[in-house]
């Protein structure tokens, strides 16, 4: 498994895991109460924050326990890069039309907010997993310059 496979493995379970741990955290502050009553403000920025940090950390740590071959990039790595990134890019620009609509309805500051970080971290799922599966099946001729 490459070093640049290796990262989109990592951000992948990492990017599942706060998300899950802040959805966890909002529900529990709830606890039966309108969700717009919570103090949802730190936790997003926690893990936010706990999720750059641990992307770091962990991806330190697998190179430590299982160090790549070569740390460079070649075609293929730069082309599936490019391709997770125009992939969760698009899934970005349309997850934004949500709380821009939320905007214009007057929504509630939470419902905006959280309809923002909901966009970040699909696209940020979306991405890490195209890139996943581009490097285990390949992302054939159409969407390769080296095809």
């Amino acid at each position: 498994m490459s070093y640049e496979e290796k990262g989109s493995w990592v951000y992948l379970i990492v990017v599942t895991g706060t998300c899950a741990a802040y959805v966890a955290m909002v529900l529990s502050r709830a606890d039966g109460g309108p969700l717009t009553d919570v103090a949802y403000r730190s936790p997003m920025l926690w893990s936010m924050g706990v999720a750059m940090v641990l992307a770091i950390i962990v991806r330190i740590l697998v190179e430590m326990v299982r160090p790549s071959e070569t740390y460079r990039k070649d075609v293929r790595d730069r082309d599936i890069g490019r391709f997770g990134e125009y992939v969760g890019g698009s899934v970005l620009a349309i997850g934004m039309l949500v709380p821009f609509a939320l905007t214009l309805l007057a929504a509630d500051h939470f419902w905006i907010a959280n309809a923002m970080y909901a966009a970040f971290a699909v696209a940020s799922l979306v991405g890490a997993a195209a890139r996943v599966v581009a490097y285990r099946r390949g992302m054939g001729a159409w969407m390769s310059r080296t095809g």
